[in-house]
C-alpha cells in the first residue's frame, strides 16, 4: 500500500517539481546566452538534436522489455509528428518572447497552462463537468481568473520593485518608461500567451497517444526526432547567417547541452510519463511554482528588474490556479467515494454466495 501510494503521489509530485526547476533553470540560461549573441534559431535546432541524441542510448533496453506494445500505425505517427511542430512553434515563440522580456513574465504567463488545459479538456471530453458541483465552478471561475490575471502581466508594466543591478538596462527590456520598451514588452507577453496555449494542445494530443501508445520512451524519442527533422530545415531558413550557428566555449555551449538534456528530453519524458500516470490536467498545475523561481534566479543571475505589473498579475494568476487546483481535488476525492470498495479488487459481498438448486447456499472460496 505505502509503494503504490509513493509511485501514485510522491514521485510524481516530486518529479514535477524538480522539472519546474530546471525549466526555470533553461530559461535563465537562454536568457544570458543571447546577450552573447546565440541566435534562438540555432538553440531550438540544437536542443532538439542533443535530445534526440539522449535518448536514442536507453531505446534498444525500451523495445527489449516492451515487446508486448501494439504496432506503431501511420496514424499515431502523424500525431507524434504533429507533437514536433507544436512544439517548434511553440518554443518558436517562447523563446522569442523571452527575449523581448524576462524570465520573470514568462514564468508569470505559465499559469495559463492549467487554465487552458483545463478548458481544453472539457472541450475533448476529459474532464466532468456539472455546472451546479462546486468543483466545477471553483474550475471554472479558477481558469477565468487566472486569464485576467495573465492580461495584468502582459498590459500593465507597473512602477519597479526591486531595481536591475545593471545600472544601464537594455532599453529593449529593462526600461520602463521608453515606448519601445512597452511595445516590446507587450509584443513578448503575447508569444508567451501563444506558446502557453500551444503547450496545453501539446498536452492534449499526447495524452490520446500515451492512452494508444503507452510507451513513454518511445513517444518522446519520436516527438523529439520529428523536431530534429522539422527545425533544422526551418531554423536554417530563417537564420541564414551561418556565424550565428557557432557554439562558443562559454554559457551559450552550457544552455544549449542544459536545454537538450534536461528541458526538450527529460521534461518532456516526465510530462509524458505525468501525463500517462495522472492526466493533463495535474501536470498542468505545477506551473506556478516557476514564479518564485524565476523571480529570485533572474535578480541574482540576470539583474533584471521586478516590476510590479508582474507580482499583482501572478499573485491573480495563483488564485485561480488554486481554484483551478482545489476543484481538480474535491472532484477525485468525490470520484474515489463514488468507486467505494469495488476498487479494493475484492469480490462483493453478495456475489461471495452461490445457491443451489436444492437451496443450500454455498460460500465461494469457503
Amino acid at each position: 500500500m505505502a509503494g503504490r501510494y509513493c509511485y501514485k503521489e510522491v514521485i510524481p509530485f516530486s518529479a514535477m517539481v524538480a522539472i519546474e526547476f530546471t525549466n526555470v533553470g533553461v530559461s535563465v540560461l537562454f536568457k544570458a546566452a543571447t546577450e552573447k549573441g546565440l541566435s534562438y534559431y540555432a538553440f531550438i535546432t540544437y536542443s532538439f538534436a542533443l535530445s534526440t541524441l539522449f535518448l536514442l542510448f536507453p531505446l534498444p533496453f525500451v523495445f527489449r522489455w516492451s515487446r508486448g506494445l501494439p504496432p506503431l500505425k501511420i496514424s499515431l505517427i502523424v500525431r507524434i509528428f504533429l507533437l514536433g511542430v507544436i512544439g517548434l512553434v511553440a518554443q518558436l515563440c517562447g523563446y522569442k518572447g523571452l527575449a523581448y522580456t524576462s524570465p520573470t513574465l514568462s514564468s508569470a504567463l505559465g499559469n495559463l497552462i492549467p487554465a487552458f488545459t483545463f478548458i481544453l479538456a472539457i472541450l475533448f471530453r476529459m474532464e466532468n463537468v456539472a455546472l451546479r458541483s462546486s468543483s466545477t465552478q471553483a474550475k471554472i471561475l479558477g481558469s477565468l481568473i487566472s486569464i485576467c490575471g495573465a492580461l495584468v502581466v502582459v498590459l500593465y508594466k507597473g512602477p519597479t520593485i526591486l531595481s536591475a543591478s545593471s545600472p544601464q538596462p537594455s532599453p529593449t527590456v529593462d526600461s520602463p518608461m521608453g515606448s519601445t520598451s512597452q511595445t516590446n514588452w507587450i509584443l513578448g507577453g503575447s508569444l508567451l500567451a501563444i506558446e502557453f496555449l500551444l503547450v496545453p494542445i501539446w498536452y492534449i494530443i499526447q495524452t490520446n497517444i500515451i492512452k494508444e501508445y503507452p510507451a513513454e520512451v518511445i513517444v518522446v524519442f519520436l516527438y523529439n526526432l520529428s523536431g530534429i527533422l522539422i527545425s533544422a530545415p526551418t531554423c536554417l531558413l530563417l537564420e541564414g547567417n551561418l556565424s550565428s550557428w557557432k557554439i562558443n566555449p562559454d554559457i551559450t555551449l552550457i544552455a544549449i547541452i542544459y536545454s537538450g538534456f534536461f528541458c526538450t528530453g527529460l521534461s518532456s519524458l516526465v510530462h509524458t510519463w505525468g501525463i500517462h500516470l495522472k492526466g493533463p490536467v495535474y501536470v498542468s498545475s505545477f506551473k506556478p511554482l516557476s514564479i518564485a523561481i524565476a523571480a529570485a534566479l533572474s535578480v541574482i543571475f540576470l539583474g533584471d528588474a521586478l516590476y510590479l505589473g508582474t507580482v499583482v498579475g501572478a499573485v491573480i494568476l495563483s488564485f485561480g490556479f488554486y481554484g483551478v487546483i482545489w476543484g481538480k481535488a474535491k472532484e477525485e476525492v468525490s470520484e474515489d467515494i463514488d468507486i467505494g470498495p469495488s476498487s479494493s479488487g475484492k469480490t462483493p459481498l453478495l456475489q461471495s454466495y452461490n445457491v443451489k438448486d436444492n437451496g443450500e447456499i454455498k460460500c465461494n472460496g469457503c
